[in-house]
């Protein structure tokens, strides 16, 4: 066998320098290509998409989707979905729709706002109440609303009530008022008989009934008993909101309620038809008769998809943002979301980390340009340690001399209550769902359920303690009383927490606490909010603490920032040019595939906790299964 001729020193150094300088030319050729890239992508991402505004100009408002206090996905996402026609998880925020709400009061170019709002998901009844306010506050300055839809729920139609005239499709499905409710499957049978898990309830307070689905299979009386006296405050509380907009009784809106079943069958099942005689829309049109309204009480475009010179609600917050004074850099009210189930470590936008919202609270804290924080809490809780991780940081802002204040969105109850107890001051709309001060844990055992199968568990251990946390074996009775024990001292000290934070005796909170679900007026009247507001009234009130003046500061959201990337990728997305350059890239449905995020569960919260990763023998949980409407 013939080895291999092994090349001279000669021919070695020549191959050497001719491999050099093929690396350097591929080197070279691939920097001026990503160059000319970068430069190509820079020119496309600063074209400008706004196009000015003109007098007469009709505001669409038309949001789909949730309402949110924080996106739970990076602008790079946001704006491929939109440019790509994703709309399986759409987002607004809170804040967008109130500021765009509010400038268009006082933009003279803006003539009137044409609403859609039948696309709008539940979001709960105090987030949509805060919206309602701004609309209106826009329509008594003179400014008209037009809302249409094919159909309206019972959330959505809040905010259409609001309008000079509503109209809804002939062939939709009207309004759909119809109460509010809080049921829910409950697995007690199937659990326990059906698949033989054992489920042990380690709890506090006989209104904690988040655990009840997993041991019973009904709601206990107590539950009931809460739950119907908040939601009929809740409930009275929108009928009134909406009779007030339209000029109605609340008995006239009960009325109809009641009476709908032989309403619509005397009209022949003409759904919209008894929404009309209701009072409840002004008329009946199609989508094109009310573009055509429009067009001939407005300036008539032919460029416009709709026919009339309008701007959206994106279009017209470029213009809002792009005009806005610039205030001192060294007076800001800061503001921290804390939106969703409350979990140990480090979380994503769209819920809270222990770790991560604690770390937004101590930037604000470190920031000598914050004066003040206003703490945005829409949270039903979740883990007790991580809501007192963040608590600790509300109590050191208050420590160094910065005012919080704690503004509850559509929920702060439990963990979300854990969180803003401390604030020197807490405001609620009087439909926030809060209180739920309790804790409970769950542990469950499926020795049962493997024995079914020829499945057993044995062997030995050094204590009596030793693999008594294995779900495949029994739970010993002396492991029963020590997680009971930890509930229970968690729960004691949940109390003094809140009675100090509030001023008052452990004993008197524990006597509105037990588990038990308030609503924001309800809590007022028993101690635990100091003021029914929104979330403007709480911007003002840390302000005001602060000694800010009016048009003084600025305010300023504490978020976790998008990469460099991603903000590249969002404004590149957000130009025609980009657009049209991304819109069948393999690249840019990729990105949209890997960053959309799955909704949050309920169940991720208890999947968190079950997975007891750090060894702990329990880890109590304060959190409210609290309905959205």
């Amino acid at each position: 066998m013939n080895e291999p001729r092994r090349r001279g020193p000669v021919a070695r150094l020549l191959g050497g320098i001719w491999d050099a300088m093929n690396f350097t030319r591929r080197l070279v050729f691939n920097l001026l290509f990503f160059a000319l890239l970068l430069f190509v992508l820079a020119v496309l991402a600063a074209g400008d998409t706004t196009r000015p505004m003109l007098d007469r100009t009709t505001l669409v408002i038309a949001p789909e989707g949730r309402i949110v206090e924080q996106y739970t996905t990076d602008p790079a996402s946001r704006a491929l979905a939109r440019m790509l026609g994703d709309d399986s998880a759409p987002e607004v925020q809170l804040r967008d729709l109130l500021r765009a709400i509010e400038a268009a009061a006082a933009d003279e170019n803006v003539e009137r706002v044409y609403l859609r709002v039948d696309r709008l998901q539940p979001s709960g009844i105090a987030i949509l109440r805060e919206v309602a306010g701004a609309l209106r506050d826009l329509r008594a300055g003179g400014k008209q609303i037009v809302a249409y839809g094919e159909s309206f729920s019972q959330g959505a139609y809040l905010l259409a009530a609001q309008a000079d005239e509503i109209y809804i499709d002939p062939m939709g499905s009207g309004v759909g008022l119809e109460g509010f409710a809080s049921y829910g499957p409950y697995f007690g049978e199937a659990l326990q008989d059906k698949l033989g898990v054992d489920v042990h309830v380690f709890k506090v307070g006989e209104f904690k009934s988040a655990v009840e689905p997993y041991v019973l299979n009904a709601a206990s009386p107590e539950a009931k008993q809460a739950d119907l006296y908040w939601l009929n405050d809740l409930w009275q509380r929108h009928l009134a909101d909406i009779a007030e907009a339209r000029g109605l009784s609340v008995e006239q809106l009960e009325a109809g309620i009641d009476g709908m079943a032989d309403g619509v069958a005397a009209l022949g099942g003409d759904l919209a038809r008894y929404a009309l005689e209701q009072g409840l829309v002004d008329g009946l049109k199609t989508s094109r008769e009310v573009e055509d309204l429009l067009v001939e009480r407005g300036v008539a475009d032919e460029d416009a998809e709709a026919g009339f010179r309008s701007v959206d609600l994106d279009g017209y917050l470029a213009h809002v943002d792009g005009g806005l004074p610039r205030t001192p850099r060294e007076r800001q009210v800061a503001v921290v979301v804390a939106e969703g189930a409350i979990s140990d470590g480090i979380q994503p936008p769209g819920s809270v980390g222990g770790e991560s919202t604690a770390a937004l609270l101590r930037e604000a804290l470190e920031d000598e340009h914050v004066k003040a924080v206003v703490l945005r809490v829409n949270s039903p809780g979740g883990s007790a340690y991580a809501s007192e991780q963040i608590n600790r940081e509300v109590v050191a802002l208050k420590a160094a001399g910065k005012p919080v204040v704690a503004s509850m969105g559509h929920v702060a109850a439990s963990g979300g209550y854990w969180i803003s107890m401390n604030a020197d001051r807490i405001f609620a709309d009087p439909s926030t769902i809060t209180g739920s001060i309790g804790v409970f844990g769950l542990f469950p055992n499926i020795t049962r359920t493997l024995d079914r199968i020829g499945v057993h568990t044995d062997g030995v251990g050094t204590t009596r303690l030793a693999g008594a946390f294995d779900i495949t074996r029994p739970l010993e009775p002396d492991v029963g009383r020590l997680i009971q024990a930890s509930i229970e001292k968690i729960y004691n000290d949940f109390v003094d927490k809140v009675a100090a934070g509030r001023g008052a005796r452990p004993a008197a909170i524990d006597r509105v606490a037990r588990g038990r679900v308030w609503s924001g007026a309800q809590a007022r009247d028993r101690g635990l909010v100091d003021e029914l507001g929104g979330f403007r009234a709480a911007i003002a009130d840390a302000a005001r603490r602060a000694e800010l003046g009016e048009g003084d500061y600025r305010v300023r959201y504490i978020e976790k920032e998008a990469s460099p990337f991603a903000k590249f990728m969002a404004d590149l997305a957000g130009t025609r040019a980009g657009a049209v350059l991304l819109r069948d890239a393999g690249l840019a449905q990729l990105l949209l595939a890997r960053t959309v995020p799955e909704l949050e569960r309920h169940v991720r919260v208890f999947e968190q906790a079950l997975a007891n990763d750090r060894g702990v023998a329990a880890r109590g949980m304060a959190y409210c299964f609290c309905p959205v409407f």
